[in-house]
């Protein structure tokens, strides 16, 4: 496998910026001037946003919602697959705007659907998105290729981290991927509990479990049903209010919730506030908006954990910086999230190594294409050795 990703990595930069300058109109042709937006969900508008950006205006968007057929959005008319088939599926290039952690379906599926109702031209957001990067780019752990490559050193050292072939099959995989969009090939998700599992590493009766992203308590209720309320202590970060509200209101349902303690907070390297884009959505994130929440350093903030899982969007790396002396003094399991940068998938798993190189590594998908991607960090002594196989 590693022979595979240093061919993968073999690739001259240069042409690498050339291949993604150029695809889309290379599989575009001549419709590339006329583009036909299939999703009008989130990434849809968020392509149409960038499109214009650039000045390039979408003829209209396709969804299967019925509810939105004969509607617009921001002036661009939303038809129905057949409608769009019918007008556009000969002249025009369909986009797939659809791509989100709860998907059920694959990008190859939707463009088998596309290509069923005779639509000619059909290809994934991912050759628009490199060649109108600037707007577009970064989407969580899409971004352009030749980031990769100029980071191959730490590529390839992070590969010699993971602890099983599974993991290193991912990795592979996950590379693949953010140099070519290779949706195909991404693996379909594990079966255990996200952020527990079993086969690597049991719960403990007396854990101390501390969720960074907290979300609405789905984590902790998930913990509550893999630990049967065996704990001693869980600590929960929250920043977004509407998020912290829902929060609360469920942890106050819990009967353990004495043992619960819970902070409407961020987390990183530094303490302070920060801004945050406050939508009551799991995808809450630091950095932009106009809401001001603490920041808080979790060596600082927690005096014990033998758990610790972050999905904070983005926040991961500077969250572990400000969690070296826990890492390194108290060798907790990490389930950490590797997914909202392209470049998580190598610099989390080495920056861990780099505090405490105790840890054994692994790495797990659990939704569809590439979606809570998470790197488990294992002290050997918490390692469920029966059922590894390296």
């Amino acid at each position: 496998m590693r022979e595979e990703l240093e061919r993968l990595l073999g690739e001259d930069i240069e042409d690498v910026m050339e291949r993604q300058r150029t695809t889309f109109d290379a599989l575009a042709g001549s419709k590339s001037s006329s583009i036909i937006l299939f999703g009008a969900g989130g990434l849809g508008r968020r392509t149409l946003d960038g499109l214009r950006y650039h000045g390039v205006e979408p003829k209209a968007f396709v969804d299967r919602n019925p509810a939105t057929w004969g509607t617009q959005i921001e002036g661009i008319p939303v038809l129905s697959p057949a409608d769009a088939s019918e007008q556009y599926g000969k002249s025009a290039t369909f986009v797939v705007s659809i791509w989100g952690g709860l998907g059920t379906d694959r990008m190859g599926d939707r463009i088998e659907y596309l290509k069923s109702l005779g639509c000619e031209t059909v290809l994934s957001f991912a050759p628009l998105y490199w060649k109108y990067p600037e707007r577009l780019l970064p989407h969580y752990g899409a971004d352009l290729p030749h980031h990769v490559l100029e980071q191959r050193a730490a590529v390839l050292e992070a590969f010699d981290l993971w602890a099983d072939d599974a993991s290193r099959e991912e990795y592979l995989s996950q590379i693949r991927w953010r140099l070519h969009m290779d949706f195909a090939n991404l693996a379909d998700p594990v079966h255990h509990a996200i952020y527990f599992p079993k086969d690597l590493c049991s719960l403990k009766a007396d854990e101390t479990f501390v969720d960074c992203g907290a979300y609405n308590g789905d984590t902790i209720e998930l913990f509550l049903q893999e630990s049967e309320g065996q704990f001693d202590e869980i600590v929960g970060f929250e920043p977004d209010p509407k998020n912290f509200e829902d929060l609360t209101a469920f942890v106050a349902t819990c009967p353990s919730n004495s043992r619960i303690k819970l902070y409407n907070a961020a987390t990183g390297a530094e303490e302070g506030t920060v801004r945050i884009s406050a939508d009551g959505l799991p995808s809450s994130k630091i950095g932009t908006g106009s809401i001001e929440v603490p920041a808080l350093v979790l060596d600082t903030t927690i005096s014990k954990v033998t758990y610790l899982k972050m999905d904070i969007e983005g926040s991961e790396i500077e969250t572990l910086t400000g969690a070296e002396g826990i890492i390194r003094d108290m060798q907790p399991v990490l389930a950490i999230c590797c997914y909202h940068r392209q470049d998580d998938l190598w610099k989390i798993p080495l920056l861990i190594h780099a505090i405490n190189p105790n840890y054994r590594f692994y790495l797990r998908p659990h939704f569809q294409e590439m979606w809570d991607l998470v790197c488990y960090a294992i002290p050997p002594a918490r390692l469920d050795t029966t059922s590894i196989a390296s």
